[in-house]
């Protein structure tokens, strides 16, 4: 067996595994539809490397050509599918479709050129250049957008894609430094350039393929944590996930004064809503505050159920001051808002507590003190916000709130 048989051959055990690990994840989480068209298109692939390996078999060694040339167009059509659905967004339909003209033409314009012309060999790898020039276009268009944290499997990914597109360019001209690709069919295995063709596949296959798992099984694991840090009633973060991204956020400010505020609030006389209206009610009065204080949040504020029926919002770079105008926007939204289930005149309330961060103080300091400014607006009468205004140190934190 030649070189390059032997190679095919590792290509295609080594596509299988890929396949199966894309079909695993499709199948833990149908959400992944991507896994599932990477999965077909390593399928694809191992057709490709099938025909490849018996191409000199072929009675008819132009039917061979042309089935292996199309199996791997499918195989990278299926591949820019699959990312498509990887980043959310719309295939390319109209680039895709032309592209898969252009390889017919060519297909058909093959077999009438000499094997060994340069022709011959553009017009075999030029679509696939065009293939991998389209998957790069989708993960920079797509990416542009991502967090910077996904952004750098972004950009290794189009790396990849870049090169693996730039090395079916390259394939003809290389044809031409190594000897040629062989006399017939027959012969191609042999030859020095199917050696170094099927080298820089592997190469190509395997890094690609390394990428989207990793892409995937890092999305998996974000997806997993989003899922153990969120309260599924009200959609936002649950304790735990609050108080890490508090700690996060107060770990790092700078010593410069940066503001940082914190909202404590609590539903006013919620064990009589269950015991009134029973639990599934008490559920929707939760749904529709949570709702409330999401509408009136921007992106960067932090928002969780750290309680039954207690929440707290973290405001990155609001003053005490912009911390309450928020707190008393919720308590006037939330207060005039209909619930469903609910007589229409029936209202609901609720109590919040305000403080700002002093330097160097901990976040356990911070929540404490919204804490205490919570408990004074319910001691006040409930349906009212309070602030903290003093934070003492040496041990001694004197806490004062607003009347």
């Amino acid at each position: 067996m030649s070189g390059a048989g032997f190679i095919l051959i590792i290509n295609l055990a080594v596509a299988g595994l890929f396949c199966v690990s894309f079909l695993l994840i499709a199948a833990y989480d149908r959400r992944y539809r991507s896994a599932r068209w990477f999965a077909g298109a390593y399928v694809f692939g191992m057709v490709y490397i099938v025909l490849e390996f018996l191409l000199p078999l072929f009675a008819n060694v132009s039917l061979g050509v042309f089935l292996g040339h199309q199996a791997f167009l499918v195989s990278l059509l299926l591949l820019n599918i699959g990312l498509a659905h990887r980043y959310e967004t719309a295939p390319p339909r109209l680039i895709l479709i032309a592209a898969v003209a252009a390889s017919v033409v060519a297909a058909m314009l093959i077999p009438g050129l000499p094997r060994g012309s340069f022709l011959r060999n553009f017009l075999y790898q030029g679509p696939y250049f065009l293939m991998q020039a389209i998957g790069l276009y989708i993960v920079l268009h797509a990416s542009a957008t991502r967090p910077a944290g996904r952004r750098r499997i972004d950009v290794a990914l189009a790396a990849f894609l870049g090169f693996s597109a730039l090395h079916f360019l390259s394939k003809p001209f290389l044809a031409i430094l190594l000897g040629g690709n062989g006399a017939t069919a027959q012969e191609y295995l042999s030859t020095t350039y199917a050696m170094a063709s099927q080298a820089m596949g592997a190469v190509f296959l395997v890094a690609t393929a390394l990428i989207l798992l990793a892409g995937l099984i890092l999305d998996m694991v974000r997806d997993i944590t989003a899922r153990s840090e969120t309260d599924s009633l009200s959609g936002l973060l649950n304790r735990r996930g609050f108080e890490e991204r508090l700690a996060d956020i107060v770990g790092r400010l700078p010593v410069d004064g940066t503001p940082v505020s914190l909202v404590i609030c609590d539903l006013d006389h919620f064990k009589k809503v269950n015991d009134t209206w029973g639990h599934a009610a008490g559920d929707r009065v939760i749904a529709a505050f949570a709702a409330t204080l999401q509408e009136g949040a921007a992106g960067h504020h932090v928002l969780g159920r750290i309680g039954g029926e207690e929440f707290a919002i973290l405001l990155p770079g609001s003053s005490l001051a912009a911390g309450r105008l928020f707190a008393e926007s919720a308590r006037t939204a939330f207060s005039s808002r209909g619930i469903d289930g609910f007589p229409a005149d029936w209202r609901f309330t609720a109590s919040f507590g305000v403080a700002e961060i002093a330097p160097a103080e901990s976040a356990a300091s911070l929540q404490s003190r919204a804490d205490a400014a919570l408990y004074a607006a319910k001691h006040a009468g409930r349906d009212r916000v309070r602030l903290s205004l003093a934070y003492g140190r040496g041990g001694d934190n004197a806490l004062a709130i607003s009347a």
